[in-house]
């Protein structure tokens, strides 16, 4: 809360507000495009896949003429407090930066950013400023989804029967004990796996309201009644090394961490990966505009273009990311189309410290 107080002062401070900037959102697409061909280039701030990426905006390059510089960053917090860092100067260095979805949850995306830009943007109705649990306002757009699901050992497990609901994952494991490994603190799966287990014992859903957190103990009784059947790992790195050396029929794993992993092959193509009934969490990463963007028109058109259907599509098939384009196509990633409606949003409405350090104590502890 600090941090998004700090960041809407210093912004509204320097002045800048969307409301100066209203010109362009105003102006019909022909004409910001122009405008993105006479600014030239822009700077994209992101911290992941920099050679990937740097290879891949050429064909943007080629089509608008404009420079796509991507300096090195090393994390996203480090390109959010060069954002902050910068705030008060009349014109920064982002033009366009990456972010997790939820960080609109502590940065005040009305003063930070410029915009509203989403209904600007052509495909306004195709495309979303909500994921990860984030509300980008409009000023946010989605443009990378990651999945988390459930990645099998092909060789030894058939499809048909992969446990789809809570009591078939029961039964699966008491008939494989020590078959499921997991992690419940670095990585993310492991916790998408424990939220969504917890969700289904309490019966509750991500959109389910409640006024406070419900009892958790039927969630580790859940837990240690299986305690011999199931193994917490080190990571998730040593998660995916143990199921492809085959100590393991199953484990939580992100669909673009695992497609990565096979291109690279660091782990085999016969590790598949699916999206049980029961639901595993979904998010994804967002682009937004500083609001001292020295190239706003030029970020615009980028922005487009990068949750554009084909862009969308390709990174799917290159990068094992899920659509946020609905007219992309969903046929490429590793999970199967029609299992994707069964993502589910992060830690709501069971809070993640409640979950997480609730398992911690309760079970692993117990």
């Amino acid at each position: 809360m600090l941090r998004k107080l700090v960041l809407a002062a210093v912004v509204a401070a320097a002045g800048f507000s969307s409301a100066h900037a209203d010109d362009l959102l105003s102006k019909k697409w022909d004409d910001i495009v122009a405008q993105a061909k006479q600014e030239g280039e822009l700077n994209w701030y992101v911290w992941y896949n920099l050679p990937e990426y740097r290879e891949y905006v050429k064909s943007f390059e080629k089509e608008y003429g404009i420079k796509v510089n991507l300096p090195e960053v090393s994390s996203a917090a480090d390109a959010q407090k060069k954002l902050l860092a910068e705030a008060g100067r009349a014109t920064g260095d982002i033009d366009v930066l990456a972010m997790g979805g939820d960080a609109t949850n502590v940065i005040d995306v009305t003063k930070v950013f410029y915009g509203p830009i989403l209904k600007t943007l052509p495909d306004s109705g195709d495309i979303t400023d909500k994921i990860n649990g984030g509300d980008g306002k409009g000023y946010s757009i989605a443009y990378w989804g990651n999945q988390t699901g459930i990645a099998y050992d092909s060789n030894r497990v058939d499809a048909a029967t992969l446990p789809q609901t809570l009591d078939e994952l029961s039964a699966w494991m008491e008939k494989n004990p020590g078959q499921l490994g997991f992690n419940y603190l670095n990585g993310g799966a492991g916790q998408s796996f424990l939220h969504n287990v917890g969700r289904n014992v309490l019966g509750v859903t991500p959109d389910t309201k409640l006024s406070a957190t419900p009892d958790m103990q039927p969630v580790w009784d859940w837990f240690n009644k299986r305690k011999d059947q199931f193994v917490i790992t080190a990571s998730n790195a040593d998660s995916m090394t143990r199921i492809n050396s085959g100590e393991f029929l199953l484990v939580p794993a992100w669909e673009d961490n695992l497609f990565s992993l096979i291109k690279k092959n660091e782990v085999g193509s016969h590790i598949k990966i699916y999206l049980p009934k029961w639901g595993m969490n979904g998010g994804g990463n967002i682009v937004a505009i500083p609001a001292n963007s020295g190239h706003k028109a030029a970020a615009m058109v980028f922005i487009s273009w990068l949750t554009s259907a084909k862009v969308q599509s390709d990174f799917s098939k290159l990068y094992g990311a899920s659509p946020t384009n609905t007219k992309a196509d969903f046929s490429q990633g590793l999970i199967p189309a029609d299992q994707r409606q069964y993502t589910r949003s992060w830690t709501q409405p069971l809070p993640r410290d409640e979950v997480l350090g609730g398992f911690a104590k309760n079970v692993v502890e117990n």
